[in-house]
């Protein structure tokens, strides 16, 4: 166990709306797991992001380990805040999307999740800033502005169900842009669906859109679908949950620590299903700076 999470108590920040109310519906399961295991905690329910972030820092201040039991979103937002502290975050996947536990490898049941809690074992991974705003999981603009805007209205669909129905929302009134992206020397313009700027591998809920990212090597993958046409994107759109998609030819896939991006049109910047900023981007990673709770890497 690491010693920054031995002995120490565990804050739960249980965000009660978070996945159409699974946080809210998991955590007597959770606190049941802990008390079996006679690890000290105590609940937080979160108001908002701004309360979630004060209460993770309290918790840093009085000795407690933060666990998010939310969404990506608040795990993102949380996880941007801790970046440099030695405490690490914990995490009990609670959302729709659930990407970062995905690759991390940390279970959505919660007999698992505390499994990993109790193991206390730690990784370090980078954290990705656009215009100062900071995320885990991938920054995007482009037809995904479109999709992530319309997965975050709808209330029909629960589940991954909803980021497949805001796609294909999205692809029916999609009109290509056109993209600028300049990394150091390098200036490169296309037209096309998306940009997606990738420090984790998966969003939308599984989909492998940087399939080759890696959440700890100080580097983006940056992702630029081009253009084609809707019926092709259509029947490619399966590919991206299998992360095949990067064989096309039409998607072009390089790597870099910083990057501007901007488009010929306004679009809002996504990132953990997050509106974070919009375009023009600034994006940066700061390699290493946060620690979390999770698999060891070779598990």
């Amino acid at each position: 166990m690491d010693p920054a999470v031995e002995g120490k108590p565990l804050v739960l920040l249980v965000n009660p709306s978070s996945g159409h109310g699974r946080a809210k519906a998991l955590l007597p399961k959770v606190e049941h797991e802990l008390d079996k295991r006679r690890i000290a905690f105590r609940v937080e329910p979160t108001q908002d992001a701004t309360h979630a972030v004060e209460e993770a820092l309290h918790a840093v201040e009085l000795g407690e380990v933060p666990v998010v039991m939310s969404g990506d979103g608040l795990i993102g937002i949380v996880g941007g805040a801790l970046a440099g502290a030695e405490v690490p975050l914990g995490i009990v996947p609670s959302g729709r999307g659930n990407d970062l536990a995905r690759v991390l490898g940390v279970p959505t049941d919660p007999v698992g999740a505390v499994d990993v809690l109790e193991a206390g074992e730690t990784r370090r991974i980078d954290v990705g800033e656009a215009n100062g705003q900071r995320f885990l999981g991938i920054a995007s603009v482009g037809i995904d502005s479109d999709a992530n805007r319309i997965a975050n209205r709808a209330r029909l669909f629960r589940g991954n169900l909803v980021y497949a129905y805001a796609a294909l929302r999205a692809l029916a009134g999609w009109r290509p842009a056109r993209f600028t992206v300049q990394a150091g020397d390098d200036r490169l313009r296309f037209t096309g669906y998306t940009v997606a700027v990738a420090n984790n591998k998966a969003y939308g809920g599984g989909m492998f859109i940087a399939p080759d990212a890696d959440l700890a090597d100080g580097l983006f993958d940056i992702v630029m679908v081009g253009e084609y046409g809707k019926l092709r994107a259509l029947g490619n759109l399966p590919k991206v949950f299998k992360g095949t998609h990067v064989e096309s030819d039409e998607v072009k896939v390089f790597r870099a620590p910083f990057l501007e991006l901007s488009a010929s049109r306004p679009f809002a910047v996504y990132a953990d299903g997050e509106h974070l900023t919009d375009l023009p981007a600034s994006l940066r990673i700061l390699p290493g700076v946060l620690s979390v709770i999770a698999p060891p890497a070779s598990a």
